[in-house]
């Protein structure tokens, strides 16, 4: 779908209201050429929990939830933590 929009005196252009608040990513190919995207941010704090080791790890644990409990053999946790 193509559409004609007017770039206004302070240079900002509308995309509708559908897209208000969201954020987007402008990719200029060339001069006068320009590609607009929808985007999410990821927090620089949250980054970790995207690389494969922390996405594998965190699979690992999600899965295990759904494991039956099993008896714990306090003293040989005891015996590896070495308490005893």
């Amino acid at each position: 779908m193509k559409t004609v929009k007017h770039v206004g005196g302070s240079g900002q252009i509308s995309l509708g209201k559908e897209f208000a608040g969201r954020t987007v990513v402008v990719e200029s190919l060339e001069p006068g050429v320009w590609v607009i995207k929808t985007a999410q941010t990821i927090p620089d704090n949250e980054l970790w929990l995207h690389q494969p080791e922390a996405v594998a790890r965190l699979d690992r644990a999600m899965g295990a939830m759904h494991q039956p409990p099993r008896s714990t053999d306090l003293e040989a946790l005891e015996q590896h933590l070495g308490m005893v």
